[in-house]
């Protein structure tokens, strides 16, 4: 079944169906649109290569996207604010030979731009393939981004999961202002209203104004955000309130700190729900609507989707390895999260070697993410098992938990929890916060910690930063935190 089904049906047929900023459309002036992108993909030398699009948080993005998956050309989102060498890794890794949108001067491919007002008159049907429909970027620990090879059909199967997980109808309108070259953006938030039916509000600048503008004015019922979104709605009270009349709230792509799921929670009347996944994987984990929603927690495995903890344990040198044991579902024992589905991607483009260190012997694949479930099966995010894992004075620590606590602590708005190395303790636990009002004392905030978590979970050492570095979807980047 296409991705785009609702779309290629002939639903979304109100003239607001899809609102991106001041542009809106129906959905078949957005099929008609993005028709026309189709055919010209069709001209091309070679028809099936891929299409780079500058992915702005803009209508002529939604079109050539749209337009790639009717033509069956992956498509490559490029982030606007790419630097001149990631841009050039990714459009050569990729082999894109295309490039639609407003084109950066260093970009050498045939550009092609985006006319909102041409409709072509044929019907048009979604191209079937076996190979990927959307190749995203995504930045490891180590070495160049890497192309993340999606296909409809998972996106499909993800989609669907999730419309079980969330209630959502063709009677929902979805709401965000997330960047349209992400999994949860572009595929949840633009993919998803496109399948299901649903009208799309992307409300363009993620402001709380409007956030509120778009459920006051709009109709949105169902909310995606980034933690930093739902942090300045939560700063907002007039426009947070304005969301009360939402039904769901999404928060994703980062831990959503506790004070701010609580005081969305007062000011809108309903507790937001966090969801867990990856490029790599789509949403494996979430709160249902009609689940229990608990602060730090991101609920159970999504329709079609299974997850298992196994045990990490250290080598001779002291690296974290993970072994086949799985760990008790106590809600406290840390192990690695390893996922399986149909919503799962496809590989790696062009890297063989890491696609097949991601996938354990009896088909899993290995997330990198350190977690707790307990006897219900809901899942903590403790963090990545390489940088969030960290190992004190022969204890093992999850850094999210630490974190949890520091952000219980009055004047600390942001913190972000990392290992350093240490001749005595082996790492050092070491947090940096960000305190809007000036200067917290060091010594209370590390006191405040130990009353709350065990004694060999505070922090050593507390470092007061302006800001913390973070990527395009407000995950902290730890990396950048380090000093050795």
């Amino acid at each position: 079944m296409p991705l785009l089904r609702a779309l290629l049906d002939g639903g979304l047929d109100d003239p607001e169906a899809v609102r991106i900023g001041d542009t809106a459309f129906s959905g078949p002036e957005l099929l008609g649109a993005a028709a026309v992108v189709a055919d010209e993909i069709a001209e091309r030398d070679r028809p099936s290569a891929p299409v780079a699009v500058g992915a702005t948080a803009s209508a002529e993005t939604v079109v050539a996207i749209v337009g790639c998956l009717l033509a069956g050309a992956p498509v490559v989102p490029v982030p606007p604010d790419a630097g001149p060498a990631e841009r050039a890794h990714v459009l050569t890794d990729s082999g894109a030979t295309t490039w639609f949108g407003e084109k950066p001067r260093d970009v050498t491919l045939t550009g092609r731009r985006v006319d909102l007002s041409r409709r072509a008159g044929h019907e048009v049907r979604e191209a079937t393939g076996e190979g990927p429909a959307l190749i995203l970027y995504t930045s490891g620990t180590t070495g160049s981004p890497k192309g993340v090879l999606l296909s409809a059909a998972a996106m499909a199967t993800g989609l669907d999961g999730l419309a079980d997980a969330w209630a959502w109808t063709d009677a929902d309108t979805l709401a965000h202002g997330l960047p349209l070259f992400h999994v949860h953006g572009l595929v949840l938030g633009v993919f998803g209203a496109l399948r299901i039916g649903s009208r799309l509000v992307h409300t363009g600048r993620p402001t709380p104004e409007n956030y509120a503008a778009a459920v006051t004015e709009h109709g949105g019922s169902l909310l995606f955000g980034v933690p930093t979104v739902w942090s300045r709605v939560a700063a907002e009270p007039t426009a947070a309130a304005a969301l009360s009349d939402a039904r769901l709230l999404v928060s994703g792509s980062a831990p959503l700190p506790v004070p701010v799921f609580e005081r969305l929670r007062d000011l809108t009347g309903q507790a937001p729900v966090e969801r867990y996944g990856m490029s790599e994987t789509m949403i494996t984990l979430a709160v249902r609507a009609d689940g229990e929603r608990r602060p730090g927690w991101v609920g159970v495995p999504v329709e079609g989707v299974e997850a298992r903890l196994r045990a990490v344990t250290e080598d001779e040198s002291g690296e974290p390895v993970t072994t086949d044991e799985d760990v008790p579902a106590d809600g406290e024992s840390i192990g690695e999260l390893q996922v399986r589905g149909a919503c799962l991607f496809d590989g790696y483009l062009n890297r063989p070697d890491a696609t097949a260190d991601t996938w354990t012997d009896d088909g899993w694949f290995r997330t990198g993410d350190a977690a707790v479930v307990d006897a219900g099966g809901y899942h903590r995010i403790v963090g990545r098992r390489s940088v969030d894992l960290i190992k004190s004075g022969g204890y093992r620590i999850g850094a999210g938990e630490v974190e949890t606590a520091l952000l219980a602590y009055e004047g600390i708005s942001e913190a972000a929890v990392v290992g350093e190395p240490d001749s005595d303790l082996g790492q050092r636990i070491v947090a940096h916060v960000v305190c809007p009002d000036g200067a917290v004392d060091a010594q209370a905030v590390i006191d405040f910690v130990g009353e709350r978590l065990s004694k060999h979970k505070r922090p050593r050492e507390v470092v007061v930063v302006d800001e913390l570095p973070r990527n395009a979807m407000g995950k902290v980047q730890k990396a950048r935190l380090r000093r050795s």
